[in-house]
């Protein structure tokens, strides 16, 4: 298996031809992983790779998504949209309410992020980090200064909003108010607030939002990244949306985890929120099918199981 390193090199010589462009999102966990990014994509040049970047994958043949069903022949049923602007969903996580299909000319290269996290709970703070919580925000604003003077878009992640595993469900939202403001006010572009845990409930949910937003936090700047250990997470995402927030993360066929919190399962699947989202009326931009198609592959190429129950009910519907 390659290493991140070589992946990135690959990723960086070898952008895939996309009718849309990407934005490579990295998690940097301190000013030093910043500038290793950095100094590898100062290095790459797109079409190119040097000569120390191993193939990605064993096999002579790319791993390749499968087909989507309207290239196989298959009827695709219109999608459930809504023509009312505050039901418009961002098509990617970078929060852009842009129309699906803009024009080639007008679409602009891929791009790199970063991503940077802390915490709402000292002691989930320094298992993942090795710090406090003051000490993860001078690392952040380091990182958010050098990011910053490349114009490159920064990401903040507030971990265990919701729920620690030392800790316990109790977390201050006054806390992560505060830290989600700290990071706001340094220039980053946009926080998720993060129930790491799956511990979250929708009026523990609600109560975050209303606190967040007492704190002069705005919707627009906020995404909400809900696992689903214990089912709650697309119930979450409800509440957050009916508070005004348009921007979620989410994994397709469920993929994810936390090994500091025992239990947790992945981010809420991709398949399963695009399915809710446009029961209610919400416009992604997301073909549920392809995502769908995506989700299997992928868990067949981990051997693992696809944990998206509407990514499963939609293919048995698709290849029946």
């Amino acid at each position: 298996m390659a290493n991140s390193a070589d992946i990135l090199n690959h990723i960086l010589g070898h952008p895939p031809s996309t009718p849309q462009p990407i934005a490579y999102n990295y998690l940097v966990p301190n000013l030093k992983g910043l500038q290793n990014l950095l100094r590898t994509a100062d290095e790459v040049k797109p079409g190119t790779a040097p000569d120390s970047t191993q193939p990605i994958h064993d096999s002579d043949a790319p791993l390749t998504p499968p087909a989507s069903p309207k290239e196989r022949g298959h009827a695709e049923p219109a999608p459930i949209t809504s023509t009312q602007d505050p039901n418009e969903m961002p098509s990617n996580t970078s929060g852009v309410n842009d129309p699906v299909e803009p024009k080639p000319s007008s679409l602009p290269s891929n791009q790199l992020e970063v991503s940077l996290f802390t915490a709402a709970t000292e002691a989930f703070s320094k298992a993942n980090t090795n710090c406090t919580i003051a000490e993860s925000l001078v690392r952040c604003q380091e990182i958010v200064a050098l990011a910053k003077s490349r114009n490159i878009r920064v990401r903040g992640y507030v971990s265990v909003a919701l729920g620690c595993p030392y800790e316990g469900p109790d977390v201050a939202p006054s806390k992560v108010a505060e830290i989600t403001a700290s990071l706001l006010e340094m220039g980053v572009d946009e926080v998720s607030v993060a129930d790491t845990t799956g511990m979250g409930t929708a009026p523990r949910t609600r109560d975050l939002l209303k606190t967040l937003s007492a704190a002069g936090v705005a919707n627009q700047d906020l995404a909400l990244h809900f696992h689903d250990t214990y089912g709650q997470a697309l119930v979450n995402a409800v509440v957050g949306l009916e508070h005004g927030i348009r921007t979620f993360d989410s994994s397709v066929a469920g993929l994810g985890g936390c090994p500091y919190a025992k239990g947790a399962t992945g981010n809420v699947a991709t398949e399963d929120l695009v399915y809710c989202l446009h029961s209610l009326g919400a416009k992604t931009g997301v073909d549920v099918e392809q995502m769908a198609e995506v989700g299997a592959w992928i868990s067949t190429e981990l051997g693992r199981e696809n944990d998206s129950r509407a990514g499963k009910a939609v293919l048995a519907r698709v290849r029946s």
